[in-house]
């Protein structure tokens, strides 16, 4: 395993000063960038595993905090999804500048991962989504709930992924309506893995097809687990994920 938690993070400062944390080893290949998902860090389970994988397989490795996440400075309350979008971006021209790519993004991280690639374009070689959530601020909030963010700026909910509630601000609901993916075709064109739990209780599994029907790549693969939930992190999960990156490698 991955001695981490006695190394420490590497820092490049973002668009505003703030030091961004990460993890970069140089390998073989593309280099495969791991995309966490909302209140989530480099130091989940999947990211670290995936990490080890391609340590002992010589592979290029690229891991990140968010500003306001894990060990990068500033507020989590002051991210945006365009601002982790661009923070993410800020990492990998600072990492790997040149080169391909393989995103590989977890939940939120899912979305931020389409964004990237329809930005980047040629650079990334492939995208790995796991329980992608592109439009979550359109479809995972109801009436209630967006009138509480509009109302008081923000909404407190309580979560069973972490100790701390989850946050969201109006800025961060605002910018993901801005940049919401499923009402028309989104422009990538590499190949792309869907990885999508239908007992996930945060993502409807439907959320993965149609994400696929929008992409204008036509080597899309769309892979439900029935027993899957949001995490994916089962022993099961992460060899079902090693497995899909290590494909896109061959490929």
């Amino acid at each position: 395993m991955t001695d981490d938690a006695t190394t420490p993070p590497s820092f490049t400062p973002n668009a505003a000063g703030l030091r961004l944390a990460f993890r970069y080893r140089p390998g073989n290949g593309p280099t495969i960038v791991f995309l966490p998902g909302y209140m989530s860090d480099m130091m989940g389970s999947k990211a670290i595993a995936l990490d080890d994988w391609a340590a002992a397989q010589g592979r290029a490795m690229l891991r990140l905090d968010y500003a306001g996440c894990g060990t990068s400075e500033g507020r989590f309350e002051d991210g945006t999804l365009a601002s982790w979008r661009d923070d993410a971006r800020s990492v990998i021209e600072a990492c790997a500048p040149d080169g391909p790519l393989i995103l590989v993004g977890s939940s939120m991280g899912g979305w931020l991962a389409l964004l990237l690639a329809r930005d980047l374009g040629p650079r990334v070689s492939g995208l790995v989504g796991i329980a992608a959530a592109p439009d979550f601020t359109h479809w995972g909030f109801d009436d209630a709930q967006k009138a509480i963010i509009q109302r008081d700026g923000r909404l407190i909910e309580p979560t069973p992924y972490g100790d701390q509630p989850y946050v969201t601000t109006r800025a961060f609901w605002e910018s993901g309506e801005a940049l919401r993916l499923l009402e028309s075709e989104i422009a990538i064109d590499c190949p792309v893995r869907l990885l999508q739990g239908q007992a996930d209780p945060d993502v409807p599994w439907q959320t993965a097809l149609r994400t696929a029907e929008r992409l204008r790549s036509a080597d899309v693969q769309t892979l439900l687990v029935k027993d899957g939930d949001h995490r994916l992190s089962r022993p099961q999960d992460i060899a079902l994920l090693i497995a899909t990156v290590t494909r896109l490698l061959e490929s």
